[in-house]
């Protein structure tokens, strides 16, 4: 008898821990969560943030808000998010915020290894503009015009990968352009409209109402392929393949906020629905932002990809790692 009671014991322990087993994988989130968005309003990061918070907060039965913390090529959200210690705080935004970071800070103000990847989101459509003022139709003509004229013109970008590729390019093809910093990318298109800056390259969630009343001129997608909405040509059409840049808006965390192998997967394959939701990618669509929805080791895959990428850029410009 005693020894059935012992069996039974067992058995009904057995079947508590297989159901106890989802439970737990599902146990995140149990508050709050928060996306620390590196870029400002009106960004394509913070667009996408935004829509994808709105469907996750359904589905995850707890809110899920939008902190934009721009400043500093991103290291200030991903301090914020690393000294929150709260698995429940991630960072999104585009990757190209750090990757580039041993390339222009002499020493890094965040440890590297504690970016985890936790899921791809997005494809953003990086355009390059000039102001309408400029009497060029295309790239080729805006170099012609920038070798006869040296030291005469400015650039920007919105992020510190695309800082290092133009300024490779340039550095390379023994173009004098002097590169402009801003903490904002609403002050770098106002430079831009007032010809204070002549190139700038930016997501074309950012330009987008400024290109399209005339203020600005569009030459070039950095992106592989063309973008479905817009009549641009891609700069290796143009024939600068060596500003090719595709932009790469991810999910990340701190590996010191104990956020779990189960809660990764889940946010990964909780984005991928979400981006299969047709009114999500028709407004992403029109920000030019393309769906591209991957788990955490696809995410540093194309990280991976992007950083030889930028490594190959910076050693034929000559361009030096500062820190390590």
């Amino acid at each position: 008898m005693k020894s059935f009671a012992r069996a039974a014991f067992a058995a009904t322990v057995f079947a508590l821990s297989l159901y106890a087993a989802p439970v737990l994988a599902q146990s995140w989130p149990s508050k709050i969560v928060k996306l620390t968005v590196s870029l400002g309003a009106g960004a394509g990061a913070d667009i996408s943030a935004r829509l994808y918070a709105d469907r996750l907060t359904k589905m995850w039965g707890q809110p899920v808000v939008v902190e934009n913390r721009p400043g500093a090529d991103g290291v200030l959200a991903i301090n914020a998010v690393i000294g929150a210690r709260d698995d429940h705080n991630l960072l999104w935004g585009p990757t190209s915020n750090f990757i580039a970071h041993p390339y222009t800070l002499d020493k890094l103000p965040y440890d590297p290894n504690e970016l985890m990847p936790v899921a791809r989101v997005s494809n953003t459509v990086v355009t390059i503009g000039v102001p309408p003022s400029f009497n060029v139709k295309s790239l080729k003509e805006l170099m012609a015009l920038i070798r006869a004229q040296p030291g005469k013109f400015n650039f920007a970008t919105a992020t510190t990968n695309t800082d290092v590729i133009m300024a490779a390019y340039f550095t390379g093809a023994g173009l004098d352009v002097q590169k402009v910093s801003y903490k904002d990318t609403v002050s770098a298109l106002t430079d831009l409209i007032e010809n204070r800056i002549q190139i700038y390259a930016a997501a074309y969630a950012i330009v987008r109402s400024q290109a399209q009343s005339g203020r600005i001129k569009l030459l070039a997608v950095t992106n592989r392929s063309r973008a479905p909405v817009l009549d641009l040509p891609t700069v290796a059409e143009a024939g600068f393949p060596q500003l090719n840049f595709d932009g790469l808006v991810a999910v990340m965390a701190a590996r010191s906020s104990g956020l779990s192998d189960a809660a990764r997967e889940r946010i990964a394959a909780d984005v991928k629905i979400v981006s299969e939701d047709r009114q999500i990618a028709e407004r992403l669509a029109a920000t030019a932002q393309l769906n591209n929805p991957g788990t955490g080791a696809e995410l540093a895959a194309s990280m991976k990809e992007q950083v030889e990428q930028l490594d190959a850029a910076a050693r034929q410009a000559g361009l030096k790692r500062k820190a390590q």
